[in-house]
């Protein structure tokens, strides 16, 4: 591959993986790593490295001042605006394993913060479990173990996760598993299991049940996305689809039947 092509698609790797481009952005970038092992390499490194964050890392909430003041300084030190703005993930500072674009270093650390800060916002589980799988939809994102099989999903948790996630597979009623990843929500690592429905995807995320997490409405909607909570065997379920509310039910009500 061109050297001036890989440095390009270096930098929409990173914002790939952190979920910045359009769909033909991200369409691109998948042509390109077809044919660029270099860029490949990449691209798992920097999805190694965000899973061991979630996984690792703790998650703690800004207080509001924070925030505030956080929002304040980006807005003071955000250049005018001109005829031809760069792309959204050309104007964002890297976090990843490549070169940092030349960027302001006090606004490079504003923009972190506020980045950190503002996604998921409201605060309560169902942004973040609506915001996570929207994330997971961006290419790459979706699954760590890619499988039809409940048998090699559910083994696949064992040693990653410190509880055994229920697999259930719902082929014969329309709704197939279609594999499962992890991720982190509520402050700890959760098994996010993966389901179809024709061109429709299901992340239904698990993790044991402490009180806490079970709080919030059933059901709901955030962002043209639905959401179905409960809570059976000692564990927590959300499910969140682009569904209609009604099929996404229907799933729920397999899966609590199942």
């Amino acid at each position: 591959m061109n050297d001036d092509t890989c440095a390009e698609m270096r930098l929409l790797v990173q914002a790939d993986v952190d979920g910045e481009l359009s769909p033909r952005e991200a369409a691109a970038v998948a042509v390109h790593l077809d044919h660029c092992p270099s860029c490949a390499t990449l691209q798992a490194q920097l999805i190694g490295l965000s899973g061991r964050i979630r996984q690792e890392v703790p998650y703690h909430k800004a207080p509001d001042s924070l925030r505030a003041a956080v929002l304040s300084r980006v807005a003071a030190a955000a250049q005018p605006a001109n005829d031809n703005p760069l792309p959204r993930w050309r104007r964002l500072p890297r976090l990843g394993l490549g070169p940092m674009l030349p960027i302001g270093g006090g606004f490079a650390v504003a923009a972190c913060l506020a980045l950190l800060l503002l996604v998921p916002r409201g605060g309560g589980l169902p942004e973040a479990v609506v915001s996570d799988h929207i994330r997971a939809l961006q290419p790459g994102h979706l699954m760590d173990v890619v499988s039809t099989d409940q048998h090699t999903v559910k083994p696949w948790f064992d040693g990653r996760l410190d509880f055994a996630p229920p697999v259930k597979d719902f082929k014969a009623e329309g709704f197939p598993l279609a594999g499962g990843r992890l991720d982190y929500l509520a402050g700890r690592p959760v098994a996010a299991l993966i389901y179809q429905r024709r061109q429709h995807l299901i992340d239904v995320y698990v993790w044991p049940d402490d009180g806490r997490s079970g709080r919030g409405p059933d059901s709901g909607s955030r962002s043209g996305y639905n959401f179905v909570h409960w809570s059976e065997g000692g564990m927590t379920f959300w499910a969140v689809s682009d569904l209609g509310a009604g099929e996404l039910e229907d799933f729920v009500r397999l899966w609590r039947a199942g």
